[in-house]
């Protein structure tokens, strides 16, 4: 058995294409987990409490690898239950825990506002979807740790870029400085971007993967010159900071007018009625494509869209505010706790609610 040996077959999420098949190396696979081990400074004292699943990469690599290969343990809890959380902290007494954005803000809707500082803990860690700087201020508050966004793929055997444990400098909104491979920004004529010139985020390195299986036409479209193209756009600052503004297939094409997913959804999130939201497009008879977005309020706020709307406003261009905002129980997620909204919410002009006590859709 040698490194360029595959050793995991997984597939890739397909939110935005037609699912692929991403072979893994034991190279690979060592690669990012020995980053992650020494971005966060694990050591054998160390005890992760992994609320991810195992078929995720997330889970299996910072989880799982990335704590073994310096033979700290883990604790597996599973399926993931935000009310035992808080117990399960104290319990398995562990140092850090690795979730995505939906799990932490569950664990803050559970502790209801107040303080928990388990004994043991000392960081954690989320990735596999946006980490609302709001958020990540409450989770600090709740337990009283550093939390450090990650941002990562199938392709790259988890970690691209992430932020790292204090006294480093961290900057919230950014996805911290790259970590398991190499990472630059490319524009569309395949030329490096300059500091702070948004484009194609693309990586390389060892813990990037040869290649889908038996897919000529993706590996073609996914690899310029070395690079593998990840679809996320993105700009660095003068201190090597990626900040991550959206998926280039889900941008909203308004008129002509590119508008970014991501950005509309901070703006919204900035309001603190709003615990959740999703942005994403909907047909429009002249403009081709118009901005909306699903949130989910606070239930004791009592805001309507025209509010919601008018707050956005003070954050966004005119052309970037909703113009179609759903009020929604909860956005409907997948069994990895990665939350998705578009064809799920709005469908042919058509809105549907979706209702977390059913777990269905519905027509308001």
């Amino acid at each position: 058995m040698t490194a360029p040996d595959v050793a995991l077959l997984l597939m890739t999420s397909g939110t935005t294409s037609r699912p692929k098949l991403v072979p893994l190396s034991h190279g690979n696979l060592v690669t990012s987990a020995q980053s992650i081990a020494q971005g966060l400074g694990l050591t054998r004292a160390d005890c992760c409490l992994n609320v991810m699943p195992l078929f995720h990469i997330h889970g299996l690599v910072a989880g799982v690898f990335a704590s073994l290969t310096v033979g700290a343990s883990v604790s597996c809890a599973a399926p993931f239950d935000p009310h035992a959380v808080l117990s399960w902290l104290e319990d398995e007494e562990p140092t850090w825990y690795t979730a995505v954005p939906t799990m932490h803000h569950a664990v803050v809707a559970c502790a209801g506002g107040t303080s928990v500082r388990p004994r043991r803990l000392r960081l954690v860690r989320s990735a596999s979807a946006s980490l609302p700087p709001a958020l990540a201020a409450e989770l600090e508050a709740t337990l009283g740790v550093p939390v450090l966004e990650a941002y990562g793929m199938t392709e790259a055997a988890h970690e691209i870029a992430s932020d790292l444990p204090p006294p480093a400098l961290r900057r919230h909104g950014t996805v911290g400085v790259p970590t398991g491979c190499e990472v630059a920004i490319l524009d569309e004529a395949g030329q490096r971007c300059g500091v702070g010139e948004p484009g194609e985020v693309v990586i390389r390195g060892p813990g990037v993967m040869a290649g889908y299986v038996a897919n000529p036409e993706a590996n073609a479209a996914a690899f310029v010159d070395g690079w593998l193209r990840t679809g996320d756009q993105g700009i660095f600052d003068g201190d090597g900071f990626l900040t991550l503004t959206g998926r280039l297939k889900e941008l909203i094409n308004r008129g002509g007018e590119k508008v970014a997913p991501r950005e509309v959804e901070e703006a919204l999130l900035a309001n603190p009625q709003i615990r959740q939201a999703a942005a994403f497009a909907i047909p429009h008879p002249t403009l081709g494509e118009e901005v909306a977005a699903a949130v989910v309020c606070d239930p004791t706020a009592g805001v309507d869209e025209q509010a919601i709307r008018t707050a956005a406003a003070q954050r966004l261009s005119s052309h970037k505010v909703p113009r179609r905002i759903v009020l929604v129980d909860e956005l409907p997620k997948g069994q990895s706790w990665v939350a998705s909204a578009t064809s799920d919410i709005v469908t042919g002009g058509e809105v549907r609610i979706w209702d977390l006590a059913t777990g269905t859709a519905r027509t308001p």
